[in-house]
């Protein structure tokens, strides 16, 4: 589940008590920027970014894209702004807005929790890759009606997670990383209350380093 790879520790249990939905910003402000510089730039998700980008209506000619979790920037938003995309970046780690802000400083970026966001704007895209599964099970149940909120008519949304429930502890530069997942069956029925129709959903896509990925579409009931 993690930005890599997930790997229990030996000692699980201790490594839980070390990282917590509620510290992971904190860690991510301290080794955000060791991990980015080491961060794989091959873009092996390119085959999903496409697939969301078409998936996307165009507002004014230029779609819009509410990247969650946005990290520093490249290759993902760096990728999407190369080809016209308005990229808003959000991000709780102040690290990784900084170094989002000097990748991409024609584009947005907003240093804030996604967790309870309230932008007052919608958006033709909604992004949350390799960040969303760092929140709490209650955490993550409470997304959905944020993303909703900011999503457009027929926006498209693609999120990753795990590909059954459960927690576990991954690391990132040494350091303990929290993630969890809810079962494929929960997200469903949570995509399906919140306005959404699920596009695709590929568990463990071996073609894109085991990440298991998500793609849905809103549609407004005021429609």
């Amino acid at each position: 589940m993690n930005r890599n790879r997930v790997a229990l520790p030996s000692n699980p249990d201790q490594m839980r008590v070390m990282s917590t939905p509620e510290n992971i910003l904190a860690t991510y402000d301290r080794v955000g920027p060791a991990w980015a510089q080491r961060r794989d730039r091959r873009l092996q998700e390119r085959k999903w970014l496409d697939k969301m980008i078409s998936a996307a209506p165009h507002h004014q000619g230029r779609r819009r894209v509410l990247d969650l979790g946005c990290g520093a920037g490249r290759p993902i938003a760096e990728y999407l702004a190369d080809r016209g995309i308005a990229v808003t970046g959000v991000d709780g780690a102040q690290s990784m807005i900084a170094l989002f802000r000097s990748v991409l400083p024609q584009q947005t970026a907003i240093h804030r929790d996604m967790r309870g966001l309230s932008l007052g704007q919608t958006y033709d895209a909604i992004l949350a890759w390799d960040s969303f599964f760092h929140l709490s099970p209650a955490d993550q149940r409470a997304m959905f009606p944020v993303f909703a909120a900011h999503a457009a008519d027929n926006a498209a949304l693609m999120f990753t997670s795990g590909p059954y429930e459960g927690v576990e502890i991954g690391e990132v530069e040494g350091e303990a990383v929290y993630h969890a997942s809810l079962s494929p069956d929960e997200y469903r029925a949570l995509l399906s209350e919140n306005g959404f129709t699920e596009l695709a959903f590929a568990p463990e896509d071996a073609d894109c380093g085991g990440r298991t990925i998500w793609l849905a579409r809103y549609k407004s009931t005021d429609h």
